[in-house]
C-alpha cells in the first residue's frame, strides 16, 4: 500500500435499514482491517435506499472528513453509468444496437469498419481499444479532432473475432454515437447530464461543470505502477506484465490521455476532471451510482427504457469467434452492452441477469434486476484487483449473501 492513514470510528456515517446490519459491518471493518482510507457504499432495493454509509477521509493527507456529499473519480466504474445514455437513446428509437456504426456516424467506416455493429462496439469486440495517435487533453477537449482521431482507427483484431477491454475508449466512440444520432448533436456527457442524471436527480458527472465546489471531491491516493510487480498474488500476471511494456496493446489501451501516466496523478488535475472521458472519470457517490443501477434493476421507467432494452442488457454478448479470452486484460471475460458480465471466476450479483462494471481500484457499481437490487462503491485509494478488490467484495458479499441469502460473491 502507497498510503495508509488511520481512520477514527467516529467518522463513520449515515446509515441502514432494519436487516442490512451486516453490510454496515462490514463497511465498518474496512476502515479498522483493510487500508480504507475514505468511502462510500450504497444499496437501492425495489427502488428504495436501503444502505447509505459514508466514511473516512476525504484527503487523507489533510485529514479532512469524507462528508455525505463527498465525490470521487469512480474510473471505469464510469462506464456502465454512461451506458445508461446509450440505453436511453435506444430506447427512444434514436439507436439500435443491431446497426452498424457507420449508418449514424458515416467518417466510422474508413479503414474496414465499416460492417461493426453498435453492439460488436458496445461488447468490446471492434478491436479499437487504442488510439494512434493518443490524444492529449487538448484534442479530447476538442470535440471534432478527437472524432477525426477516433474515425481514423484501424481495428487492431478483425472485429466479432476477438474481445478486449475498450478501456478508455469505449465511451469516446459512445459520445460520438450519440452525438450523431441525437437531433441537439449532444455529447455523451452533456446527454447523460440532461437524460439521466438529471431525472435521477444524480451526483455524478461526466465532464465536471464550473458550478461543482471543488472542496467536495475526494483525493485519490495511488501507487506507482511498478508496485504491480508486489502484487501479482492480486493482479494477473499477464496484465501486469502487459500494462508495464508500454508497446503492448494492454499499455496503448489504458494510457490514455498521452503523457499523463499515473491513474491517481490524473484524477487530482482539474484539466483530467472538465473534460469528457465517459469510460474513465466520471465523478460522483455510491449513493448515485446505486439508485441509478436501482432504477434500472426494477425496470427503467424513470428514464422511459424499454422492455427490449432492458433484455438486452441483462443478456451477454454474442460470445467472439475466438472465445472469451480477453485481448486487453488476459482474463476470460464476458460482456452485455457497455457492461460487464458474471463469470465463473467473477461472480457477482444474484444470478447471471446481473450486470455492472468495477472501476480501476476498486470501485463498482451493479444491477441486479432478480433482486430489484442497485449496487454502489466508491472509494479513494486505490487497490491492486482487476475485480472483487476486498473492500467492496467484503460489503457486496454480507449484502448478498447474509442479506438476501443469494450465492457467494467473488
Amino acid at each position: 500500500m502507497a498510503f495508509s492513514v488511520a481512520v477514527p470510528p467516529d467518522l463513520i456515517g449515515g446509515g441502514v435499514d432494519a436487516g442490512y446490519g451486516k453490510v454496515a459491518d462490514a463497511f465498518r471493518a474496512n476502515f479498522t482491517e483493510r487500508g480504507e482510507i475514505g468511502a462510500s457504499v450504497a444499496v437501492y432495493r425495489d427502488g428504495v435506499k436501503v444502505v447509505d454509509l459514508w466514511g473516512g477521509y476525504r484527503d487523507g493527507l489533510t485529514k479532512s472528513p469524507w462528508a455525505p456529499d463527498t465525490i470521487a473519480n469512480m474510473f471505469s466504474t464510469t462506464k456502465g453509468i454512461a451506458s445508461l445514455a446509450v440505453a436511453v437513446a435506444v430506447s427512444r428509437g434514436l439507436i439500435d444496437y443491431d446497426a452498424r456504426v457507420a449508418e449514424y456516424w458515416p467518417a466510422f467506416a474508413q479503414n474496414d469498419k465499416g460492417e461493426i455493429t453498435v453492439r460488436q462496439l458496445l461488447s468490446h469486440q471492434a478491436g479499437l481499444s487504442a488510439l494512434t495517435p493518443a490524444p492529449g487533453l487538448s484534442e479530447i477537449a476538442d470535440v471534432e479532432r478527437l472524432s477525426e482521431i477516433l474515425a481514423a482507427q484501424r481495428p487492431a483484431w478483425r472485429p466479432g473475432k476477438r474481445h478486449g477491454y475498450h478501456a478508455v475508449t469505449l465511451g469516446w466512440y459512445e459520445s460520438e454515437l450519440i452525438r450523431h444520432a441525437d437531433p441537439e448533436n449532444r455529447t455523451l456527457g452533456r446527454f447523460f447530464a440532461d437524460e439521466v442524471a438529471g431525472p435521477l436527480c444524480l451526483d455524478i458527472y461526466i465532464g465536471l461543470p464550473d458550478s461543482v465546489d471543488r472542496s467536495r471531491i475526494a483525493r485519490i491516493h495511488d501507487w506507482h505502477p511498478a508496485k504491480m510487480l508486489l502484487h501479482l498474488d492480486t493482479m494477473p500476471a499477464a496484465f501486469a506484465a502487459a500494462i508495464l511494456n508500454p508497446r503492448s496493446l494492454t499499455a496503448r489501451s489504458f494510457y490514455v490521455p498521452s503523457g499523463l501516466k499515473r491513474s491517481g496523478d490524473i484524477a487530482n488535475r482539474e484539466e483530467f476532471r472538465v473534460v469528457e472521458i465517459p469510460a474513465g472519470n466520471g465523478i460522483g457517490n455510491a449513493r448515485a451510482v446505486a439508485k441509478a443501477y436501482g432504477c434500472v434493476a426494477t425496470g427503467g421507467s424513470q428514464l422511459g427504457l424499454t422492455h427490449t432494452t432492458l433484455d438486452a442488457l441483462r443478456r451477454t454478448a454474442y460470445e467472439p469467434a475466438e472465445g472469451r479470452r480477453d485481448k486487453v486484460l488476459h482474463v476470460d471475460m464476458k460482456y452485455s452492452l457497455g457492461y460487464s458480465k458474471p463469470t465463473a471466476d467473477v461472480v457477482f450479483g444474484s444470478s447471471d441477469n446481473a450486470f455492472g462494471t468495477p472501476g480501476a481500484g476498486g470501485s463498482l457499481g451493479i444491477a441486479d434486476p432478480d433482486t430489484g437490487v442497485g449496487f454502489g462503491y466508491v472509494m479513494n485509494r486505490m487497490g491492486f484487483h482487476l475485480w472483487g478488490d476486498p473492500r467492496e467484495l467484503a460489503v457486496r458479499q454480507a449484502l448478498f449473501r447474509d442479506v438476501l441469502d443469494a450465492r457467494p460473491q467473488t
